[in-house]
């Protein structure tokens, strides 16, 4: 059952987030017997890289999905603590985790809101706390090949930039326990692989002191001895931004997005984040484009503006995704929703269509095919991609953190941005209904029908308990 209502009278967003919402029911797909989110544009199956923080941010509309788009990870974990980096359903029914790259890591906190979605789960929670202590005991087994207290990327599709330019002749895949040879920049020493260490840490920590397991401590400790390496070897002081080394140690000096993943993962300090936002990701002739966010700096020699599946260069839906906590862990929540209110006049001026990339310099959508991989005009009849999960997913998750509603950690996020027609926001969970009802210019909080805050300002965000008593109020805009 969809928990979760919006109603607006700009008659544009309305339908962007109608839109939206139908696109996202066409995702989920059975795996065997079970619901899962799939990533969809094209993309039938569950990455690690994206549908754990997918299935987490469907809950208010599904929440068995949700929770199979965590348990089927944790499930088909191996004995030596990988994760799969993907997971399909064959024509046969059979589901077939895959192990030939990581692909990414937007797991861990996810996978521990999901704990609260479902009202808390003690068995739940000390099979998560297995699973990723085991699979950051396997990342330190085996990713640190030359013993340098760096972890390393072996494959392009290690931390899906699927076609960068900076992985230079590195293979897509690799399936080996050992580090490929013969290849001019892997095994690189990669700011990613310490985040996936860093996120698994945090979260362990965070899982300790809700076990209270006597851990907690110790993965604090550990988590920060992660932070304390990459502020040594791959931060660059001077620059304000981290950079990875290829496998001679060498710097390699492409300024990429991918410091706001590490942002993501929490990894880096309050003063790093503040460097890297300030000088690099509000800097218009780096990250801050028309369209903000592209994949790498487009001042950088290795940007390219191609619109096909390619993280060299345009802004992605994914990164739109991921952006959301990142900038948020630090307190970046007017920056949140800039980019949202961008991102859905995108999708809106490209025709409410939800692709993976977007032109930096424009906003207009990459319309490619995934049978013909052609760019195609606005008006052609051939297929085009749509309905890329992530880009789904973006526009209802900074809906829910501009006009709405939602929870994190057991807290209760009411958004009142501000809008040229009034707006509702409804959402049950655990046996309560929570509503936002605005004019657009001032708003009111209800629980279960009893007014909690009444003429809140718009531009405002309240925090609240689960009870409706108030924690913290925010400035979003």
């Amino acid at each position: 059952m969809e928990n979760v209502r919006f109603e607006t009278g700009d008659r544009a967003l309305q339908k962007l987030y109608d839109t939206a919402c139908e696109k996202a029911r066409g995702n989920l797909k059975m795996f065997g017997e079970e619901p899962v989110l799939v990533e969809g544009g094209g993309y039938e199956k569950i990455w690690l890289e994206t549908q754990p923080m997918g299935g987490e941010m469907y809950a208010g509309y599904d929440l068995t999905a949700a929770m199979n788009n965590q348990r089927l990870f944790m499930r088909t974990q191996r004995e030596d603590g990988r994760l799969a980096g993907s997971i399909q359903c064959l024509a046969d029914g059979q589901v077939e985790a895959q192990f030939n790259k990581f692909q990414g890591f937007c797991f861990p906190w996810h996978a521990l809101n999901m704990n609260d979605w479902i009202g808390g789960d003690r068995a739940y929670l000390e099979a998560l706390y297995t699973c990723l202590e085991k699979f950051d005991a396997y990342l330190w087994r085996v990713r640190d090949s030359d013993g340098d207290g760096i972890l390393e990327s072996w494959c392009v599709y290690d931390t899906g930039e699927d076609n960068a330019l900076r992985y230079g002749n590195a293979p897509n895949y690799c399936t080996e326990e050992t580090p490929p040879l013969g290849y001019d920049v892997v095994p690189m020493a990669s700011m990613d692989f310490m985040g996936y260490s860093f996120a698994s840490r945090d979260t362990l920590r965070e899982i300790s002191e809700r076990l209270g397991n006597g851990q907690a401590e110790f993965w604090r400790g550990k988590a920060e001895q992660v932070r304390g390496k990459v502020r040594a070897c791959l931060w660059d002081e001077e620059k304000g931004a981290c950079f990875d080394r290829d496998r001679q140690g060498r710097v390699m000096p492409v300024l990429t997005h991918n410091n706001l993943r590490c942002m993501y993962w929490g990894m880096f300090t309050r003063e790093m984040a503040d460097r890297f936002v300030r000088d690099h990701l509000l800097n218009p002739g780096e990250f801050w484009t028309p369209m903000p966010l592209p994949s790498v700096s487009v001042s950088d020699p290795l940007f390219r503006n191609a619109p096909e599946n390619n993280w060299s260069g345009q802004a992605e839906g994914l990164t739109y995704q991921r952006a959301i906590l990142a900038l948020e862990r630090y307190g970046y929540e007017k920056i949140v929703t800039r980019l949202g209110r961008r991102l859905m006049k995108a999708v809106t001026e490209g025709g409410y269509v939800f692709t993976q990339q977007f032109d930096p310099f424009t906003g207009e959508p990459s319309r490619v095919g995934m049978k013909s991989h052609a760019v195609l005009d606005r008006g052609s009849t051939e297929p085009f991609q749509d309905a890329y999960g992530p880009t789904v997913l973006s526009v209802l998750e900074y809906t829910a953190h501009i006009y709405g509603i939602d929870m994190e950690r057991g807290r209760m996020l009411f958004s009142m941005g501000r809008a040229g027609a009034p707006y509702l926001y409804e959402r049950k969970w655990l046996g309560h209904c929570y509503t936002l009802e605005s004019d657009g210019e001032r708003g009111e909080i209800r629980l279960d029908g009893k007014r909690l805050m009444r003429d809140v300002a718009c531009g405002s965000r309240v925090i609240t308990d689960r009870t409706g008593q108030v924690l913290d109020i925010r400035t979003i805009e």
